[in-house]
C-alpha cells in the first residue's frame, strides 16, 4: 500500500510540474500522449487505493495567476471537463439524447459579461475559482461586439484564440525575440495578459463563443438555439453539429477529416446535451459537469525507426534534440521529423539509433514520439555547439536538462546580425526573413556570414523544408547571385560595425576610393579626419577589424563576392558641407533613400533629426506642425519641399 500511495505521490508532482510548465511558463517537459498516460494512471491508482491527495490534478482545476492583472472571483466555479478517447463510450455517454458536437479550441477561456449592449467586463478562466480581468484587452479582440442589440444582462464563455495563419506573422513580431512562443495557444495566452492593449490589438486575437451562462429576462431550452441566438447578437459561435447515437460516429469522422485545415487550433472535440433542464437537473461532480464530456483524438500511431538525432540550436543558446526517422504516413501526410524537446526526454525514451519507435501527431498536428520499444539507450549527447562548434554544456533549467551552447558570439544567437547582413541597405537578399534564417542556421546550413552563398549544395534539404519549393529555392539562388555583385560601401554597412551606418559605409569607402584594403587597414587617426566619423565610431571600427575571427569573416566574404572597386570622382559637389534631414512623404523621389543617395553623391550628408548643424530641412508639407518642423523654425534653418530641392540641382 505504501508503494502505491508513493506513487500516487510522484505521479501527482509530475504531472502539476508538466501542467505549470505548459500553463504558465509556455514550454513542454512532457508530450500530450504522455501526459494523459500518467492522468489516466494516477486516475486508476486513485479508484483502486481510495486516495485522492489535494494537490491532484483529477480535483484541481488549473493553477494560480501569476500575472499582475486584477484578479476576480467567480461567481461559481468554472469546472474542466471529463474526457475520453473512444466514439463508443462517446456514444454511451449520449445514449438516447441530442447533443452538439463542436470544437475544443486550444486557446484562453474568457467570461464576458454585456450590460445595457455595451461590453462591460472581460474575465479570464484562471484557476477555475479567481480569474484576471483582461477588459481593455477584450475590447481589441479581432471579432468581438463591443455593442449587442440584446440591452438585458447577458454572460457568456468562449475561447480566445489566434489562427495558425496569423502565428508565424505575429510571433516574428514579438518584441523579445528570446522568448517567442512555440504554438498558437502560448502566444494567445501571453496577447489575452498583455498590461497594454495595444499590444493585445496587433495580435489579431479571435473569440469564439461556446456557451450562453445567462441572458437577463431570456428563456431556452436547448443549446443550439442559444448558439443561434448569440449568433444574432453578433458572436462568432464556435463551428458544430447536432448529434444524435446514430450521426455521431460520421460526426466525430467529419470533424477528423477537418481537424489539420481548421484555421483554428484544437486539441478535441466538446459533446454537450442540447436539451439544458434536462443537463443541469444532472448536476456536478467535484470537478467534471455531467452535462458535457471532452473527446480527445485518438492518436494514430506507426511504428518506424530511428535514423539519427539532430541537435538543433536556437538564438537563446538551447541546442534541442530532433528525432530523424524512417517517414510514415501519418493522419494523411509524411511525417520523417520530430521534436524531443530536450535531454530529460532523450534520456526517458532511452533512445539510441537504429531503435524501434512509435510516433503520433499530437492533436493530429504536432509529430511526438510515443514510446520507444528497443530501448538500446546508445546516443552521446554532443559536447560541440552543431552550428559553431565551441563547447556545449548540459545545464539543469527547473528540474529539466538542456543543452546549451556556451559560445556567446555563435551565429545561432546572432539571427539578428544576420538579418542585417541580409537587409535591404546590406547586401540587399529576397527570401530570407528572420523565420527562415533560424531555420537554416538551426539545421547547421550556415556557420558563417559566407555560407549564405553556399547554400545551393543544399538543394534537396531545403526544398523538404516547410515553406519551401522547387521555385522559392531558384528565386534564392538568383537573389544570392545578384548579392554576390556588391560595392564597398555595402559590404562595410552590412558587417553591422556598431555605429557605422549607411552613410557613414559611404562616407568611408569615399575617402578611400572604394578600395576595401585601405578600408580595411583605416587607423582611428584616418577615420576621425574623415568628416562625419568621431572619435567613438573610428574606435569601434578599428576595434572590429583588429579582432582574427572578424578578419576570417570578412576573408571568407570576399571569397564569395564580386566587389566593385572602381571610383570616379565626382563632378559638382554642389552640397559639399551640406547636411539634410528629409521629412514626411515623397512626390518624386521612390523614397528617402533615393533621395539621400542623390545628397550623398553631391558631397552632402543626409540626418536622421534636425539640430544647429542642420542646413535644410526637405518636407513637402511646409505648413506642417510636425516636431521637424517646428524645430527647424525654432533653430531658423529654411525648410524646402522636393520642388526646390531639385531646382538647388
Amino acid at each position: 500500500m505504501e508503494d502505491r500511495h508513493e506513487e500516487i505521490r510522484e505521479k501527482v508532482q509530475l504531472l502539476n510540474q508538466a501542467a505549470r510548465a505548459y500553463y504558465q511558463e509556455s514550454r513542454e517537459i512532457m508530450s500530450n500522449l504522455e501526459y494523459d498516460r500518467l492522468y489516466d494512471e494516477l486516475v486508476r491508482l486513485e479508484k483502486e487505493t481510495g486516495i485522492v491527495l489535494a494537490s491532484s490534478p483529477t480535483v484541481n482545476v488549473g493553477y494560480e495567476v501569476v500575472s499582475d492583472l486584477p484578479k476576480e472571483q467567480h461567481p461559481s466555479p468554472m469546472l474542466s471537463l471529463d474526457k475520453t478517447k473512444s466514439t463508443e463510450e462517446l456514444a454511451d455517454w449520449l445514449g438516447g439524447q441530442k447533443g452538439i458536437l463542436s470544437w475544443k479550441i486550444d486557446g484562453l477561456t474568457i467570461v464576458l459579461t454585456y450590460r445595457e449592449g455595451t461590453l462591460f467586463k472581460a474575465v479570464t478562466r484562471g484557476n477555475g475559482e479567481v480569474g484576471e480581468v483582461i477588459t481593455p484587452n477584450a475590447r481589441v479582440f479581432e471579432n468581438i461586439p463591443i455593442s449587442i442589440p440584446f440591452k438585458g444582462e447577458l454572460i457568456l464563455r468562449g475561447e480566445a484564440c489566434i489562427r495558425y495563419s496569423d502565428f508565424e506573422r505575429i510571433n516574428e513580431t514579438i518584441d523579445d525575440t528570446d522568448a517567442r512562443y512555440k504554438n498558437p495557444r502560448n502566444l494567445c495566452s501571453g496577447s489575452v495578459r498583455q498590461l497594454n492593449s495595444k499590444i493585445t490589438a496587433r495580435r489579431n486575437v479571435h473569440f469564439l463563443a461556446f456557451a450562453l451562462v445567462s441572458a437577463e429576462g431570456m428563456e431556452f431550452t436547448s443549446r443550439e438555439e442559444q448558439f443561434v441566438w448569440l449568433e444574432k447578437q453578433g458572436f462568432q459561435v464556435v463551428e458544430y453539429r447536432a448529434v444524435e447515437r446514430d450521426s455521431l460516429q460520421s460526426s466525430v469522422q467529419w470533424f477528423a477529416q477537418h481537424v489539420e485545415e481548421n484555421d483554428f487550433p484544437s486539441d478535441g472535440l466538446v459533446l454537450i446535451l442540447d436539451d439544458i433542464a434536462y443537463g443541469q437537473s444532472l448536476g456536478t461532480t467535484s470537478k467534471f459537469p455531467r452535462d458535457s464530456i471532452a473527446f480527445k483524438w485518438k492518436d494514430e500511431t506507426r511504428e518506424t525507426t530511428l535514423k539519427e538525432i539532430e541537435w538543433s540550436a536556437s538564438r537563446t543558446g538551447l541546442i534541442n534534440p530532433v528525432a530523424i526517422f524512417e517517414p510514415v504516413e501519418l493522419e494523411g501526410t509524411t511525417v520523417s521529423r520530430a521534436s524531443v524537446h530536450n535531454v530529460s526526454i532523450l534520456k526517458e525514451l532511452h533512445l539510441g539509433i537504429g531503435d524501434r519507435i512509435e510516433v503520433y501527431k499530437a492533436n493530429m498536428i504536432i509529430p511526438q514520439i510515443a514510446e520507444n520499444h528497443t530501448k538500446s539507450d546508445n546516443l552521446t549527447i554532443p559536447q560541440e555547439c552543431p552550428v559553431c562548434g565551441k563547447q556545449a554544456a548540459i545545464r539543469k533549467e527547473k528540474d529539466v536538462e538542456v543543452l546549451y551552447c556556451t559560445n556567446p558570439d555563435c551565429m545561432a544567437k546572432q539571427i539578428k546580425s544576420l538579418t542585417h547582413f541580409v537587409s535591404r541597405n546590406a547586401m540587399n537578399i529576397d527570401g530570407l526573413s528572420e523565420a527562415t534564417l533560424e531555420k537554416l542556421v538551426a539545421r547547421g546550413y550556415i556557420h558563417h556570414l559566407a555560407d549564405l552563398f553556399r547554400l545551393k549544395q543544399y538543394r534537396n534539404e531545403i526544398t523538404t523544408m516547410e515553406g519551401f519549393g522547387q521555385k522559392s529555392f531558384e528565386n534564392l539562388m538568383n537573389a544570392l547571385d545578384r548579392a554576390k555583385a556588391t560595392t564597398p560601401a555595402r559590404l562595410l554597412y552590412s558587417l553591422g560595425i556598431p555605429n557605422i551606418g549607411v552613410a557613414n559605409a559611404k562616407l568611408i569607402a569615399k575617402a578611400c576610393k572604394n578600395k576595401w584594403a585601405v578600408m580595411e587597414a583605416l587607423t582611428e587617426e584616418e577615420l576621425s579626419a574623415i568628416d562625419g566619423i568621431g572619435s567613438i565610431m573610428a574606435a569601434g571600427y578599428r576595434a572590429f577589424f583588429q579582432k582574427e575571427e572578424n578578419r576570417s569573416v570578412v576573408e571568407d566574404l570576399l571569397s564569395q563576392l564580386t566587389l566593385d572597386e572602381s571610383f570616379e570622382e565626382t563632378e559638382g559637389q554642389i552640397f559639399e558641407g551640406k547636411t539634410f534631414v528629409i521629412t514626411g512623404s515623397l512626390n518624386y523621389y521612390e523614397n528617402r533613400d533615393a533621395l539621400k543617395a542623390i545628397i550623398e553623391e553631391r558631397g552632402g550628408k543626409a540626418a536622421g533629426s534636425v539640430s544647429k548643424k542642420t542646413d535644410y530641412l526637405v518636407n513637402n508639407d511646409i505648413e506642417s506642425s510636425s516636431s521637424k518642423n517646428k524645430k527647424a523654425k525654432e533653430l531658423g534653418i529654411p525648410i524646402i519641399t522636393e520642388e526646390d530641392f531639385m531646382k538647388m540641382l
